[in-house]
């Protein structure tokens, strides 16, 4: 008979991701005695979803992206999300800087480098929406740095791959923030780990699978399968978190509570466009987004995007997105059909009767050609050529589908976080933006499920310490913007200006 132990801790992740390695690292500085076990399914950090290849690796600050800043009805810009994002990315960044400056994790250049983010457009209908974007973001001071030109010329010296070859009739625009940045999420997440595993009171059970998650006299047991031995063994916790990527919604039903009723999720595939000519990728340096189409997920918005993967510099196009049933890259073709349960069964009809373009459209990106593919590409390269560029792999995305009074259910593009009402257990679900406002993200899931600590002096002065703006709105205080961005700029090794 296999081995069974029982270990009693204070905290479980479940997932070696970027969420868990953020708020392992937050628990380890407001309290440095916290027991901490971290359980991992594959054999090393950042495999799934934080790593380079699988995550679009833009700092993601709402400069660019433009699935953040909607047309109302009425023409107008709505740029309150842009702004929300703004603010995390900075948050994140403070954080980073904090670790580095007192040495708590040395990391390589590669991990973030400073990259323009532009938004680029064409048509007369597109340009209208650009400039009033940017006039709209011009009223708050995040977006003060950001240029805006309708000047072939201008837009030619910033991406001369885009505008080479293209229709001179044509009407087009562009925004460029050179404050933009790219970061390395799976450098990120397995540095983080490499620390915390070196920590006190803290475990790191990598090729171990959870197999059950009960609650049991107010403490969770998770059961755990070391997949190497075949031992199972038992974790006890009065706090659980499940940042597992794709593998965090089962994880969320199996565990029974009340707020995870009717949760069910819509798994995307993604794949890019990788260059392959050095000389093609050395003459594009900037992340350029332009606009989805109808009815698309925010994941597919396609970009032009310079990288730095593995120190290397890279350039992909994409992503194109695709219909899967697997919620992960090393998941099961069953894994959309084992979460249907009778508690979201309603949402999921729902959500998929009203997002039946969307389905069309992720079966027919499935069945794109390569010459479809690269004709796609010339929309942004005109002068694009089907050698110089590969076919890659891109992670997998669990979009949220939640239930709701009114439709029945809906499909989510966003991040939610779902916790139990007394916060002993608390999930991670969705996509974009993620990564790059993690730790905002599990600032709020402390303020949840850690509130008569959080509340302490001892905790507020950290986090203070930790992040400067903290409990401060940066869209509000535009003296404060700048002091932050010119600390975490001199830290970090980017923009020496805000």
């Amino acid at each position: 008979m296999a081995n069974k132990s029982i270990i009693e801790t204070d905290v479980i992740l479940i997932g070696a991701g970027i969420m868990s390695a953020t708020l392992g690292m937050l628990l380890k500085q407001l309290d440095p005695a916290i027991r901490i076990e971290i359980v991992e399914r594959l054999d090393s950090a950042a495999t799934e979803s934080s790593d380079a290849w699988n995550n679009a690796g833009t700092g993601h600050s709402a400069f660019c992206e433009l699935n953040y800043t909607p047309e109302k009805k009425d023409g107008s810009i709505d740029i309150s999300k842009a702004i929300k994002i703004a603010e995390s990315f900075e948050v994140s960044k403070q954080f980073w800087a904090y670790l580095v400056a007192n040495q708590i994790i040395e990391l390589p250049d590669s991990f973030i480098t400073p990259i323009p983010h532009m938004s680029f457009v064409w048509g007369k209908q597109h340009v209208s929406y650009l400039r009033r974007r940017y006039e709209t973001l011009q009223t708050c001071h995040l977006f003060a740095a950001m240029q805006y030109s309708e000047d072939r010329g201008l837009i030619s010296q910033w991406i001369p791959l885009i505008m080479e070859g293209r229709k001179n009739d044509e009407p087009v625009a562009a925004t460029k923030m050179d404050l933009g940045t790219d970061v390395n999420f799976g450098t990120l997440t397995k540095n983080l780990f490499a620390r915390l595993g070196s920590m006190e009171n803290v475990n790191i059970h990598f090729k171990n699978t959870v197999i059950g998650l009960k609650k049991k006299n107010n403490k969770w047991n998770v059961k755990v399968l070391n997949e190497e031995n075949n031992n199972r063994h038992i974790l006890n916790a009065p706090f659980v978190f499940i940042g597992a990527g794709g593998g965090s919604l089962p994880l969320l039903l199996e565990s029974n509570i009340p707020e995870s009723k009717g949760f069910g999720g819509f798994p995307v595939s993604g794949q890019w466009l990788r260059c392959t000519n050095k000389e093609v990728i050395e003459r594009h340096c900037a992340k350029v987004y332009g606009t989805a189409a109808v009815g698309t997920p925010p994941m597919s918005v396609p970009h032009l995007d310079t990288r730095w993967i593995k120190g290397k510099r890279e350039l992909l196009f994409g992503p194109y997105a695709g219909f899967t049933t697997k919620f992960l890259k090393s998941g099961s073709l069953l894994d959309l059909f084992r979460s249907i349960k009778f508690s979201n069964i309603k949402a999921m009809i729902f959500a998929g009767v009203r997002n039946l373009p969307l389905t069309k459209y992720l079966i027919d990106q499935v069945r794109l050609t390569p010459e479809a593919r690269l004709d796609a590409l010339r929309e942004y390269y005109p002068n694009a050529r089907k050698e110089d560029w590969e076919l890659a792999i891109a992670g997998y995305r669990v979009q949220v589908i939640k239930k709701d009074e009114e439709e029945g259910g809906i499909l989510e593009f966003g991040t939610e976080v779902v916790s139990a009402a007394e916060g002993s257990i608390a999930a991670l679900l969705g996509a974009s933006p993620g990564a790059s406002t993690a730790v905002s993200i599990m600032i709020d899931l402390l303020h949840r499920c850690f509130s008569d600590q959080v509340s302490s002096a001892e905790w507020q002065n950290k986090l203070k310490e930790m992040i400067p703006s903290y409990g401060k709105h940066l869209g509000n205080d535009d003296i404060l913007t700048q002091q932050v961005r010119a600390y975490t700029s001199k830290v970090l090794g980017l923009h020496e200006h805000s």
